[in-house]
């Protein structure tokens, strides 16, 4: 009797240890892609600025910003990571053509504002690729539990999933868009 009542104990506290890491893992993922969430819209309430401002120099390109103020809004829309990720990739190629652009305006390169915001992108894009790979390897760890016996019981059990990961591409467009302007690279 106390046998089967120490088996059903030991078999309980596997069981609820595992299920508190399957909580703290998937909790995990979801504030890492909070910190995602964070930078995605720190871009996207830069962008109409930088548009702004080159607007002002190079009014006639203007189907390159108005591509771009359509590939933010499309980004904002989108709720699947999967597609929130090409959407995110899209905008940022449409970013890199709207910083190159001023490659053909010297004043652009001069002016203080755009060189502030570029510079504030550019930094958002390097929290934005850390806070990729923090998603990225945190959905790794959490599908690894969900996957591998014995959790894997667990969180079939008590309906624990899998979780997409967050991710560009190719290598191109996960890069962070650099345009050569004075001396900020």
């Amino acid at each position: 009797m106390w046998l089967i009542l120490l088996l059903v104990a030991l078999v309980s506290a596997v069981v609820a240890g595992l299920y508190n890491r399957l909580i703290r893992s998937r909790n995990r993922v979801s504030t890492a892609w909070s910190d995602i969430d964070v930078q995605l819209q720190r871009r996207h309430d830069l962008i109409p600025q930088l548009v702004k401002a080159v607007d002002a120099y190079a009014s006639y390109e203007r189907a390159t910003l108005e591509a771009v103020t359509e590939l933010r809004a499309e980004a904002m829309r989108v709720v699947d990571i999967d597609a929130r990720g090409k959407a995110e990739e899209e905008l940022s190629a449409g970013v890199s053509k709207l910083l190159a652009l001023a490659e053909s305006y010297p004043d652009l390169k001069a002016n203080v504002n755009f060189m502030k915001l570029q510079s504030e992108l550019v930094e958002t894009e390097d929290y934005l690729q850390f806070a990729r790979r923090y998603y990225n390897g945190s959905v790794r760890d959490y599908n690894t539990m969900t996957e591998t016996v014995p959790s894997n019981i667990v969180a079939a059990t008590f309906g624990f999933g899998q979780r997409e990961f967050f991710q560009k591409t190719s290598d191109e467009a996960a890069n962070v868009p650099l345009v050569k302007l004075g001396s900020v690279e």
